[in-house]
C-alpha cells in the first residue's frame, strides 16, 4: 500500500473542502471568525480520521485481511525496521572482509525483504521465518561476533568461537537468500505465466504468417 499517496489523497479531499465550509459559515451566518476557524480546523481534522479510516477498510478489502491481522503485520515490520538499524550499525564493529561483506549481505536482503513486505503485507505470510527468527539470530550473532572479535586476548577458545559464529553466519546468510526468494516466489510465478501466455499467443499467430509467407511464394 502506498501511504504517501494516501497522505497526500486526504489532504487534497479535505483541505478544500474545510476551506469552503470555514468560508461558507463565514460568509453566511452570524458567526465571528475565531468561532467559524474552530469549526473548520475541526471538519478538517475530523474528515482527515474519517478518510484514513475508509482507505484502511478498503485496503484491507483488497487485501483480504482483518484489521488484527495488518496491525499485527506493522507491528512486525515496525519492529524489524529497529533491530535492521541495529544491524547496519555493526559494520564498525567487524574487522575481517569476510565478516564484513556477510553483515553488509544480510542487512541489504532484509532490507529489500522488508520493502516487499511493506508494499505488499500479505507477502508476510511467506517470510514469517524472518520476522520471527532469522533477523534476530542476524542481530544477535552479529553482536557476539563485534564482541569477540574485539576482545584484546585471542586465546584459542575465542578463536574458535569466532570461527563458529563466522561458520553461523554464513550458514544465516543462506536462509535470509532463501526467504528472499520466497518473499518474490509468486511474483516471479506471475511473471512466468505472463510470459507463458504471450509465448502461446505469438505462436498460435506464426502459423498464419508462415501459411501466407507461402501462398506468396507459390505465386
Amino acid at each position: 500500500m502506498n501511504k504517501v499517496k494516501n497522505f497526500f489523497t486526504r489532504h487534497m479531499i479535505m483541505a478544500p473542502t474545510s476551506f469552503l465550509a470555514w468560508f461558507g459559515l463565514l460568509a453566511g451566518t452570524g458567526l465571528n471568525f475565531i468561532v467559524c476557524s474552530a469549526i473548520g480546523v475541526s471538519l478538517y481534522a475530523g474528515g482527515i480520521v474519517a478518510v484514513k479510516e475508509i482507505q484502511l477498510r478498503s485496503n484491507l478489502k483488497q487485501l483480504g485481511m482483518s484489521r488484527s491481522e495488518y496491525k499485527h503485520i506493522q507491528y512486525q515490520l515496525t519492529e524489524s525496521k529497529k533491530k535492521l538499524k541495529r544491524l547496519a550499525n555493526m559494520y564498525g564493529q567487524v574487522r575481517s572482509i569476510q565478516a564484513f561483506r556477510q553483515v553488509y549481505d544480510m542487512t541489504t536482503m532484509a532490507r529489500r525483504i522488508i520493502k516487499i513486505v511493506q508494499s505488499n503485507p500479505r507477502k508476510f505470510y511467506q517470510v514469517e521465518t524472518f520476522f520471527y527468527a532469522h533477523l534476530d539470530s542476524a542481530v544477535e550473532l552479529t553482536s557476539k561476533y563485534g564482541l569477540l572479535v574485539n576482545q584484546p586476548l585471542k586465546d584459542q577458545e575465542i578463536k574458535v568461537a569466532l570461527q563458529h559464529t563466522r561458520e553461523t553466519l554464513t550458514d544465516l546468510n543462506q536462509e535470509l537468500e532463501k526467504d528472499l526468494r520466497n518473499a518474490v516466489a509468486t511474483d516471479l510465478e506471475q511473471l512466468q505465466m505472463e510470459i507463458d501466455f504471450v509465448g502461446v499467443t505469438i505462436n498460435k499467430d506464426k502459423p498464419l504468417l508462415e501459411s501466407k509467407g507461402e501462398h506468396s511464394n507459390d505465386r
